[in-house]
């Protein structure tokens, strides 16, 4: 089965069947609607690409009280008694800045091109996160 594509959103959603079979196989599978051309993706394959290509850059700072996380050019940090746990206020911060983008960050110059992080930490489940912030992404 070759891409699949459909040149309108009536086209696309009489095959939808046909759409979303091939995302999930990976095969290329877009839809044009007006002048815009959108790719509809697996999710578990999206998030996967995603954790390969976007570093956590997570800096970890040991404190005399516990461990401190930050991630630079992003307004989220976290702390935590224990290193887990401050990983685990860590994922509780990103979820809250892909809320925050989703809601009114999206078009700010300075967060405009963190889409792609947006969508990591969105398509992630919490356990999945705490991986990609130590370095075990899967």
């Amino acid at each position: 089965m070759p891409a699949v594509h459909y040149d309108s959103f009536t086209d696309a959603r009489s095959h939808l069947k046909a759409l979303l079979d091939a995302a999930e196989r990976g095969r290329v599978a877009t839809v044009r609607r007006d002048s815009a051309r959108t790719a509809i993706v697996d999710v578990e394959r999206l998030r996967h690409y995603l954790a390969s290509v976007t570093p956590s850059r997570a800096q970890v700072v040991p404190e005399a009280d516990g461990w401190s996380i930050l991630i630079p050019g992003l307004p989220v940090a976290a702390d935590g008694a224990t290193f887990d746990e401050a990983v685990t206020e860590m994922v509780g911060a990103l979820r809250e800045y892909a809320e925050d983008w989703q809601d009114h960050l999206l078009d700010a110059p300075n967060h405009r091109e963190n889409w792609g992080l947006v969508q990591l930490i969105s398509l992630s489940d919490d356990e999945q996160l705490h991986d990609w912030l130590v370095g075990k992404a899967r």
